[in-house]
């Protein structure tokens, strides 16, 4: 074998690689560990601890922090570890105002008010917002037309004068609809667009709220300004320095007077005492503040000195820098500087009444976006903004923008790229006109949501539409801003009204069990194989070790959540990996058979497997590059693990097995392909599988018309991510309640697709689709006192009404969009994978015949779903990781059905005389195949059994829908697809 040292070098550096990565989960573990150690179960204490460990160095070999080491260990997903929580409410008050034209009218303003304050009270959310307005509008003032107010120029089209306030109400619901579900989309775009795996996002029914769950989110800071942004782009002209301090002594000195004395002119004295703005007089004036700013306050009397003589400038820095003859103002836009524990009291101060009268009506003092790089602690700048025209607006607005992107500038700084249409092109163009023209150039600040991104100089005119942000960014920096630009504005602003961290899905004891049933799963796949090919064996287990720990290696560097469709994928990749040593050891034993000497048939049992393993691998390689390229949610996050998994499969498989053999038969060892037991087994089988293909064809039909019979009549029974539900926040009284105990008390009653989680860091989500369809106004009541009753079924778990604190309908978290994305794409992937193998195997009806297989194990499958849901001990329910589950045996099938089809070429172009019976030949090369596909299968089926069994209540839904998946998989390689080839290739064939 040629190039076995090239083959050592990379396998040594990928594994060091791979080690360095999944150290980084290890000793975040270690520190998480240590943290529930030290708190005692107080998750006050536990909280603190971490937070006192985010700068500190807890990787001794390379002093990485645990902030650094906390964002690149491996992250799970929603159902295996939780994430962040968060509930945003549209503001649709503000919306309602922007109707209205901000109208002025009393009665309006504090009907709004009054809707507010109901929404927010009320114990449960099914309110609506647009009627509460309405009920409150008509009590405040019963003889009140509503289209005096709403039927504006902007609105006559549809809503006219005479209009009645219920057909005002109804189009205030359309466009409070509309709005809803436009921010739903805008939030949906960037939350994909950020990077998250298998995000849910859900709409309270009847409601103006979106719930987001978000797993594996190590920057609450960041996910708050992606998801609150209104993409309110802007640009505006800015005050130099030396135009705008004067201001900031003034706001000062009016302060410190008001402290001073509580007289009622006396901001007026202050206003007229200190109006200077000569040049002279701002050295001496600024040093005097500055000394004054600059004296020791760590005593607590001088702090409180300091902060009634100078109460602006206690809590902010002028801009003034050091120069050769003593201090000068800054210049540019930046005003001032304050740190961030600070930078509200600021803001209290610029906005008051008193502050506003004493600055012109042009001014606006806005905060940069991201604190100033290398500082000790958080500061941010504060700049001058000049407001422009007749509204005192910006010079340009965000909707000029076409498109967005990444960039880099010419010294390598991350920065974000904009094209603008024809008509904000020509407008910039004339506006950094006049910015660059004279010898003091100006500035133009680039602002987002009321921040300042960057406030570059403006050197020359910028023509052709085509400009930059750049600033204090990082690449995520960039990214997201980027993305909030391209996903469009938020119709209404968006607001963060709770915020939570959740637990997983399926419950820690569900997760211990899965892992542990995954493990041992593994260990008797393992055995299996030793006791099968002797010590051949050893090696594949070796391979196979070495392959699982490449995929958690190269998952966790590129950043991935694993969930429980990527275990799918493990799982898949776990029968790719060894179906690759089967085919070896199958064909080495041929060549053994044939008299070969070891190393000869070792060598040409490789070679001659090539064949298949390459088409088999690189058919479901594509089925997962499709899926990943066109499906979202849970198919992303199988079709990634699924295609590392291949890539990984092949290396340990193909070359690193292949190295070990080498090196067993240089040391002279005495390699066995088998045991006594194993040694004959399907050995000269003679099964007459073409013979019987009717029985076969019977046999689908009849399970197919009756799964589609039972399909349109009986229907599927759906989880709560496929079709909604209520949600309910229950504090339980008994603080050490499981998820696990609440299954077991609620399952019987409300079905097991209901979901339990924890919520913060003493509460449990719960929900369920129990009665989702039961438009009754009872359904609710109904609901929630079956809820309560099937709780006090346990002790543990017992409440009482007043520990319900939330009520919310929440929609499905796989949406109708994922549901036809799901469809199509994997409909793109099986003509995909026909059309591959009709290039490969150059005959059609091979690319029938596969086309066919992957639909009946499709259709098998959803037939078991729907003939027996109600029937099993377990829940046969629909949902996301079902879609896992499908896309899993499409995998499979492909794979084996693809082996399959190779051993049948192979014996077709040894066996091409007149002959020769192509249906005799074709069952000659099934049976010949026979042990590899069995054996396979096997060691597929044996993990799932295990992880069946052992795996608890909650994953047996799923492991069984891969348990019968497997083993119609293999069924339809053999008995379906094989004689569609017979019975269409006929004439073909010979």
């Amino acid at each position: 074998m040629q190039g076995k040292g090239v083959i050592k070098f990379f396998a040594i550096l990928l594994a060091v690689v791979c080690l360095y990565q999944l150290s980084f989960t290890w000793v975040a573990n270690k520190v998480q560990s240590d943290a529930k150690v030290y708190s005692k179960g107080d998750p006050e204490k536990e909280t603190a601890y971490l937070d006192s460990m985010s700068t500190q160095p807890v990787y001794p070999l390379f002093k990485h922090n645990y902030q650094y080491v906390l964002q690149r260990e491996l992250a799970l997903g929603l159902d295996l570890k939780g994430g962040m929580n968060v509930t945003m409410q549209i503001s649709l008050d503000e919306l309602v105002r922007k109707i209205a034209n901000n109208n002025p009218d009393v009665t309006f303003n504090q009907a709004l008010v009054n809707a507010d304050k109901l929404q927010a009270d009320a114990k449960t959310t099914q309110k609506n917002f647009i009627s509460l307005f309405v009920s409150e509008y008509e009590k405040l003032n019963p003889t009140g037309k509503l289209a005096a107010i709403f039927s504006t120029k902007d609105n006559q089209d549809h809503l006219k004068f005479n209009a009645s306030n219920s057909e005002v109400e109804a189009y205030l619901k359309d466009q409070a609809n509309t709005a809803v579900k436009q921010s739903y989309t805008v939030l949906n775009t960037r939350i994909n667009q950020f990077g998250v795996t298998q995000p849910n996002i859900q709409l309270e029914q009847s409601s103006n709220r979106i719930l987001i769950e978000l797993p594996g989110v190590k920057e609450p800071e960041r996910v708050r300004k992606l998801l609150q942004g209104s993409a309110k782009l802007e640009f505006y002209e800015t005050f130099d320095n030396t135009e705008a301090y004067q201001y900031l002594i003034n706001i000062d000195n009016l302060l410190a007077a008001k402290n001073k004395t509580a007289k009622t002119d006396s901001s007026k004295t202050a206003a007229t005492s200190t109006k200077t703005d000569t040049a002279a007089k701002a050295g001496s004036l600024l040093s005097k503040v500055q000394k004054n700013a600059a004296k020791d306050t760590s005593a607590l009397a001088n702090r409180a000195q300091q902060a009634s003589l100078h109460p602006l400038f206690s809590v902010m820095q002028l801009n003034i820098n050091q120069g050769p003859n003593g201090q000068q103002l800054g210049q540019g836009p930046v005003v001032g500087y304050a740190p961030l524990k600070d930078t509200a009291k600021v803001n209290s101060y610029l906005q008051s009444a008193d502050v506003k009268a004493v600055i012109p009506r042009n001014l606006k003092f806005l905060w940069e976006v991201k604190p100033i790089k290398d500082a000790k602690e958080k500061v941010f700048a504060l700049y001058a903004i000049k407001l422009s025209g007749a509204q005192n607006g910006p010079v340009l607005s965000g909707d000029v923008i076409n498109d967005a992107g990444q960039d880099v500038d010419p010294k390598g700084s991350p920065e974000v790229r904009m094209v603008m249409n024809s008509q904000g092109a020509e407008k910039w163009r004339t506006i950094t006109a006049e910015a660059s023209s004279g010898t003091n150039k100006k500035a133009i600040a680039i602002v987002l949501d009321d921040n300042v991104y960057s406030a570059p100089t403006v050197q020359n005119e910028i023509s052709g539409g085509v400009s930059s942000i750049s600033g204090n960014f990082t690449i995520e920096d960039t990214r997201d801003l980027a993305n909030v630009l391209k996903a469009g504005r938020l119709p209404a602003p968006a607001h963060i009204i709770s915020e939570a961290i959740v637990g997983p899905s399926l419950g820690q004891e569900a997760i211990s069990a899965g892992i542990t049933s995954s493990i041992l799963g593994l260990v008797v796949v393992l055995v299996f194989m030793i006791a099968y090919y002797n010590r051949a064996g050893t090696v594949a287990v070796v391979a196979v070790i070495i392959n699982i720990f490449f995929l958690m290696g190269v998952l966790t560097s590129l950043g991935a959540v694993l969930t429980l469709p990527g275990i799918a994928g493990i799982v898949l990749t776990l029968g790719i990996a060894v179906d690759a040593n089967v085919l070896v050891y199958e064909r080495v034993r041929e060549e053994l058979g044939l008299g070969k000497s070891l190393r000869i048939a070792v060598a040409d049992g490789f070679k001659h497997a090539l064949p298949s393993i390459l088409d088999s691998q690189i058919s479901t390689f594509l089925t997962g590059l499709i899926l990943f390229i066109f499906g979202s949610g849970p198919i992303q996050g199988f079709a990634t693990t699924l295609m590392i998994g291949i890539i990984t499969s092949l290396f340990c498989s193909l070359l690193i097995s292949r190295v070990i053999f080498e090196w067993m038969l240089d040391k002279g060892w005495d390699i066995k392909f088998s045991n006594p037991w194993s040694s004959h087994t399907f050995k000269n089988a003679n099964f007459k599988f073409v013979k019987n293909r009717v029985k076969f064809y019977i046999f689908s039909g009849l399970f197919i018309t009756a799964g589609l019979i039972s399909i349109f009549t009986r229907g599927f029974s759906y989880g709560v991510d496929f079709e909604g539900g209520r949600n309910y926040i229950i504090n339980f009284p008994n603080k050490n309640v499981t998820t696990e105990a609440i299954h077991d008390a609620v399952d019987a009653t409300l079905g097991r697709s209901t979901e339990v989680k924890t919520f913060g860091a003493d509460k449990i989500s719960i929900t369920t689709n129990y009665l989702i369809r039961d438009n009754n106004s009872t359904a609710d009541a109904k609901v929630r006192n079956t809820l309560i009753q099937a709780l006090n079924t346990k002790e543990a778990t017992r409440i009482s009404d007043k520990d319900i604190l939330g009520l919310s309908k929440v929609s499905a978290t796989v949406a109708d969009e994922l549901k036809t994305s799901a469809i199509y794409t994997v409909l793109f992937a099986i003509f995909v994978i026909s059309a591959y193998i009709l290039i490969r195997f150059r005959k059609w009806q091979f690319s029938l015949g596969a086309m066919i297989a992957t639909a009946h194990d499709a259709l098998l499958v959803l037939s078991f779903f729907s003939l027996f849901r109600g029937y099993l001990p377990f829940s046969l329910d629909i949902d996301q990781a079902f879609i896992a589950a499908i896309l899993t045996v499409i995998g499979y099938s492909i794979n084996d059905t693809v082996v399959v089809f190779d051993r049948i070429r192979e014996f077709l172009e040894l066996h091409h005389a007149k002959t020769d019976n192509p249906e005799e030949v074709i069952n000659q090369a099934i049976n010949s195949t026979l042990s590899r596909t069995i054996i396979t299968a096997l060691t597929v089926i044996f993990v799932l059994i295990v992880l069946f069994l052992f795996g608890g209540d909650v994953i047996k839904g799923f492991s069984f829908a891969l348990l019968i998946g497997v083993i119609f998989g293999t069924y339809s390689s053999i008995c379906v697809a094989t004689p569609v080839i017979v019975d269409f290739g006929k004439k073909d064939l010979r």
